[in-house]
């Protein structure tokens, strides 16, 4: 085998014979093969749409395709293998090498690693896309550009300026699709608001749900009400907090833990049952795996898969858990800070700005994980002035999100966004920002600190850069599939960074 996809790839340079991640050699080559296998659906889809036939269901088998090769989702063989059956039934294109070192061998590294570029965003894209459409919304237009894009794919010598117009393209279908997810969530559950979430636990019988997948958390408040089960998030699921209709279920208790990669620890800790949807599992300890249940493309073996929604399993191993004996401390943290609630004060933000009272913004966000280096994110938002406001989003929040920042100008210094998709709603306060003060979004007195780990992070660059966006610190490592002619090219272009020093960055961007 051979991976690079994620930011903790072996050595910084690529997995062999085993992942970081956990993920085998078996796992690795049927991951490879349903990629292949995607392509020529894509192919098949793209053919049967320009002959005025669409086929809705090789569109969604798409999503579900790209969302199980994702770092940290599906390591289940028997369910990849069952996906490469499916997709047999659309006619792929061909069943040529497909690893990464064989096309490296052909097509050279430079090639490749663009080819991973595309492809990456387009695994992320298919993420948000396949939430967003749980929750009724989906866009004929967003599957025909990634039937597009997949198959662009089989473009057997790819020049590296096409491959580069593509993850531009990429970068645009990804700003859609959030926009498309960010309308589903609100539709679906309300603006989010600010509010503040109880960190320690409540006493009694126990739930604690992970991932990203809001339609899940919301199903399974709905079947645990009146059962005395208290609810917790973890990882990105924390903002939830924020929506109306979630907030409204008062067992919906409060936030357990920290980010994906200290769950093994916390989980083992956790006196309940475990819902692991959407991604960001890890290998389980025998300890919990017995209360450990996955949802929609997530998959671990011998783990129970909830296929049909009915979580009536996870329930049961809650009531025969023993749950927290006491509560903890009533500590708290506030989520919330969608666009709607920043921009709802933007005439107070503009007057601090105008007044001097507010001096710079930072958006510190992204990815969290378990590579040393990523305490420069904490140090980071530690040392920021205190006439400074960050913006955070995603787990990489856990590096800061329970520091004591205070207020500036009558506001929170720390405003969290949200999940890694609600970059959408950074994007949009950024634009609104930029329009109040007649400049464009590179002239604000704001900068951007990114942290990445896995494939949405991917895509959600691409959109940063395909709105033009300069000047960006991403860090803790740069990728590896990125190789040292093409970052040049985009250090170049958009003068792309990536981070040193905490303080000594931090001193860059004040000047």
């Amino acid at each position: 085998m051979f991976c690079y996809q994620c930011e903790q790839t072996f050595r910084g340079a690529g997995c062999v014979d085993l992942g970081v991640c956990g993920k085998d050699e078996t796992t690795a080559a049927l991951q490879d093969q349903l990629i292949e296998a995607a392509k020529g659906v894509a192919r098949y889809a793209r053919t049967a749409r320009e002959a005025g036939t669409p086929v809705p269901a090789a569109d969604r088998f798409l999503l579900e395709a790209l969302f199980a090769t994702g770092t940290n989702v599906n390591f289940d063989p028997e369910r990849l293998r069952e996906l490469i059956r499916r997709a047999a039934q659309w006619q792929p294109a061909r069943n040529a090498a497909v690893s990464i070192d064989a096309r490296i061998a052909s097509n050279g590294p430079d090639i490749t690693g663009l080819q991973e570029l595309v492809l990456y965003a387009l695994k992320g894209i298919a993420a948000y896309a396949e939430h967003a459409r749980r929750l009724g919304r989906e866009d004929d237009s967003i599957y025909a550009a990634l039937e597009a894009a997949l198959d662009f794919l089989n473009k057997p010598a790819p020049s590296v300026d096409e491959l580069l117009t593509e993850a531009m393209k990429a970068g645009e279908l990804n700003l859609r699709v959030m926009e498309l997810l960010d309308a589903a969530n609100t539709g679906a559950f309300g603006h989010p608001e600010p509010a503040a979430v109880r960190v320690e636990p409540k006493a009694g019988k126990a739930i604690v749900i992970s991932g990203h997948d809001l339609a899940d958390l919301y199903a399974l408040l709905e079947q645990t009400s009146g059962t005395g089960i208290n609810v917790y998030t973890h990882g990105e699921m924390l903002p939830a907090h924020g929506y109306p209709r979630l907030k409204a279920f008062p067992h919906l208790a409060g936030n357990y833990g920290g980010a994906w990669m200290n769950q093994a620890a916390e989980f083992d800790n956790f006196p309940g049952a475990i819902v692991m949807t959407s991604n960001c599992i890890q290998e389980p300890r025998e300890s919990y795996r017995g209360r450990l249940f996955t949802t929609g493309p997530v998959a671990w073996p011998g783990v129970t898969h909830i296929a049909d929604g009915n979580f009536a399993p996870v329930i049961a191993a809650a009531l025969a858990a023993p749950g927290f004996a006491a509560d903890g401390p009533g500590k708290t943290i506030t989520v919330g800070f969608g666009r709607n609630a920043v921009l709802g004060v933007a005439g107070k933000i503009i007057d601090a700005v105008k007044s001097g009272a507010v001096r710079h913004f930072f958006l510190v966000g992204g990815c969290d994980g378990a590579r040393p280096g990523r305490n420069y994110y904490t140090e980071f938002v530690e040392s920021t002035p205190a006439d400074s406001i960050v913006l955070t989003l995603a787990c990489g929040k856990y590096r800061f999100n329970k520091l004591e920042l205070g207020t500036v100008a009558g506001l929170p210094r720390l405003l969290d966004i949200g999940q890694c998709n609600d970059a959408y709603s950074a994007i949009q306060i950024a634009v609104a920002l930029s329009k109040a003060f007649g400049c464009g979004v590179n002239d604000l007195p704001l900068s951007l600190v990114l942290s990445w780990y896995e494939q949405k992070a991917v895509a959600i660059l691409l959109t940063l850069l395909y709105l033009g966006i300069r000047n960006i610190r991403i860090g803790p490592t740069l990728p590896a599939f990125l190789t040292p002619a093409v970052l040049s090219v985009l250090v170049e272009k958009f003068n792309l960074m990536p981070v040193g020093s905490a303080r000594e960055d931090l001193a860059a961007i004040l000047g």
